[in-house]
């Protein structure tokens, strides 16, 4: 399964783009990768299912992830992340000008999808939100918060380890060893990617309203990193959103055990919505 690949140039970053070509597409989908991790992850997982459901993937690293531009853990701020999803909707249309755009974000990209949707209001025929950070699962020691918001505002480079551990990501070993051993997955957070992430998903939590167009909400009950009664409290509020739970399920549904019955759940939703 190739892609290619490309540059977008976005405030002063260049991000890495990958492009799936989908045989017979009837859409295509803009996939937001997560914390620490990089769009290539999904290359064995999402990727191969919304190819063979018809549909062209375009991906792009986030600033500082991946194969981009930019410290590790850095971001030049939200709206900026959200300018990066235009831009990589911009070049789906380019290549697929006239087929339906539909948006899939993970954890920190499941909260900047819902963002941009609800924000933005732009012209996509759905969104696929799975696990997003919407509010943490934990509380994270006060001590930490209040120095990341201390060195947010006096040195907004700093970076400080994530603390996300590994095993949470899935409940299946082989997953988290792959986890533990990427190359390209880090563990650097700062504020500017942490802080505004969290205001949003307050500000959705409360403006359920804003998310107007058709969308698909997946969790899983055992999530020990961002809160499944978040997103079911946004996603029953919402006028068209389906949310399903996965009982147990881990952080990242498309590498846990009941990973077949969650990325049916992908296919099925966007047959339907297509």
């Amino acid at each position: 399964m190739d892609s290619s690949t490309f540059k977008l140039h976005c405030h002063g970053y260049d991000l890495h783009t990958q492009h799936w070509e989908a045989p017979n597409s009837k859409g295509t989908v803009v996939l937001v990768h997560g914390m620490g991790e990089y769009a290539g992850r999904y290359a064995s997982s999402v990727v191969p299912t919304l190819l063979n459901s018809g549909f062209n993937v375009l991906a792009t690293d986030h600033f500082g992830h991946g194969l981009s531009e930019g410290k590790r853990g850095v971001c030049p701020g939200y709206e900026a992340v959200l300018d990066s999803i235009e831009l990589t909707l911009a070049k789906a249309l380019e290549f697929h000008p006239n087929l339906p755009l539909f948006l899939y974000g993970h954890s920190m990209g499941g909260n900047a999808v819902l963002g941009y949707a609800m924000k933005r209001k732009p012209a996509v025929r759905g969104v696929i939100s799975t696990s997003p950070l919407l509010a943490m699962a934990f509380e994270p020691p006060a001590w930490k918060m209040m120095m990341g918001r201390v060195l947010e505002k006096l040195i907004p480079g700093v970076t400080l380890p994530s603390g996300l551990d590994a095993s949470a990501m899935s409940r299946d070993p082989h997953e988290v060893k792959k986890y533990k051993e990427d190359p390209l997955i880090h563990d650097r957070v700062s504020g500017s990617f942490v802080f505004p992430f969290l205001e949003m998903g307050r500000w959705m939590m409360e403006n359920p309203e804003q998310l107007i167009i058709p969308s698909l909400l997946c969790h899983g009950t055992g999530d020990r990193v961002t809160s499944h009664n978040a997103t079911e409290s946004l996603g029953r509020k919402a006028p068209h959103c389906q949310v399903t739970l996965f009982e147990e399920g881990y952080h990242e549904l498309q590498n846990d055990l009941e990973k077949d019955k969650f990325l049916n759940t992908v296919s099925t939703w966007l047959h339907k919505t297509v």
